[in-house]
């Protein structure tokens, strides 16, 4: 079997804030768990309701579908503009800094 190298190419990341307008949306944290999309303990969550309990979580939206943010994770914009989330644990391995 061959082996591969994955093609390396230039991309823009930023790892991920609150109130910095790097998602594409939030959903309600209640309509991620009562639906079980994925397991939510390391997920941004986000409290809008001032005291009321409405917590949200960002996502991205990508051709896969919904990309939801985890603490510490990186936005990643690829040169034609598609963007996805990289695990901040995994962001060191894979990326290294041009300037």
């Amino acid at each position: 079997m061959k082996k591969y190298l994955r093609a390396s190419f230039e991309v823009v990341a930023e790892k991920y804030e609150v109130d910095k307008g790097l998602e594409d949306g939030f959903q309600s944290l209640s309509k991620i768990v009562t639906h079980g999309w994925i397991n939510t303990d390391s997920l941004v969550k986000i409290d809008k309701s001032e005291g009321e309990g409405h917590i949200v979580c960002p996502f991205l939206s990508t051709k896969r579908g919904l990309i939801f943010i985890n603490e510490g994770d990186y936005i990643i914009v690829e040169g034609d503009d598609d963007r996805h989330v990289c695990g901040g644990d995994k962001f060191a391995e894979r990326f290294v800094a041009v300037n």
